[in-house]
């Protein structure tokens, strides 16, 4: 009797420890969401969990451990009951309960959920279990595929925001082809003089060019504005004549200009 007595007493210190340790990172986590909330971040958010989750686990490793008592298997029966208020009671709930009355032990000595609870639940119970076999595996298996879209997406983006850390900007423009657009259309750089071959130039021999026509036009237009009548009379008759020496073509522009030059009144 004296043994298990013992052993008990050390399943409940090593609980208590336990229990006290993920107080302590508990009230710690928290008052940092409460105060550090613009100095926190995701990381140390995750090592917060981290270490609830390894104590947790520590817990469960002390209550299956083979030396621990099965506690289900033990009874708590309050010795006494009063509405005044106790001070140890108070130091060893840190001030969560200063009284130990009949008010507060149904809340604190109970082993069942509350009946509101236990009626949800038991309602919750009631629909999992009018729900087929069929329908209620179609159900597990699209709930399992919007858990796995969801957790590759999660993944996608944290790939791309390391990979997009990592590497830098990606370049959209070309250096070399905007020098060399700059340099064509400030300085004509890579520009050819290329033509339409159906296109004459007035350089090509045999056909007049426009610019010829239009200057031999210009030379006989100033002849007739500064020269006298008779003048006038003679460039016309010369034209007439070229033309009706040679029908049907236009008369060439050089000539024209050798005749306007050679009748211009200020020669001397």
């Amino acid at each position: 009797m004296q043994r298990e007595e013992k052993q008990l007493e050390a399943s409940l210190d090593a609980l208590l420890s336990q229990v006290a340790d993920l107080k302590n990172s508990l009230g710690s986590f928290i008052y940092k969401l409460e105060n550090e909330y613009d100095r926190l971040t995701w990381p140390s958010v995750l090592d917060s969990f981290a270490l609830l989750s390894g104590q947790l686990n520590t817990l469960n490793k002390v209550l299956k451990h083979e030396k621990t008592p099965l506690f289900r298997n033990q009874v708590i029966i309050p010795l006494v009951l009063s509405p005044d208020r106790d001070e140890d009671l108070m130091r060893q709930t840190e001030g969560r309960v200063p009284v130990f009355s009949h008010e507060v032990v149904p809340d604190h000595l109970r082993t069942k959920p509350d009946p509101e609870v236990e009626e949800q639940e038991k309602q919750l119970t009631t629909d999992a279990a009018r729900i087929g076999a069929d329908v209620a595996q179609k159900q597990i298996q699209s709930l399992n595929k919007m858990c796995s879209n969801l957790l590759e997406k999660i993944s996608k983006e944290e790939r791309e925001s390391e990979s997009g850390g990592l590497r830098p900007n990606k370049q959209t423009f070309n250096p070399a082809d905007t020098n060399a657009l700059v340099a064509a259309v400030a300085f004509g750089k890579g520009l050819s003089n290329w033509r339409p071959s159906g296109s004459s130039g007035p350089g090509q021999p045999g056909q007049p060019g426009t610019g010829t026509i239009l200057a031999g036009a210009s030379g006989l237009q100033q002849v007739q504005m500064a020269g006298a009548p008779s003048q006038q009379q003679s460039i016309l008759s010369g034209v007439q004549m070229a033309q009706a020496g040679q029908p049907g073509k236009m008369p060439s522009g050089i000539k024209t200009n050798i005749k306007s030059a050679s009748m211009h009144p200020y020669q001397r």
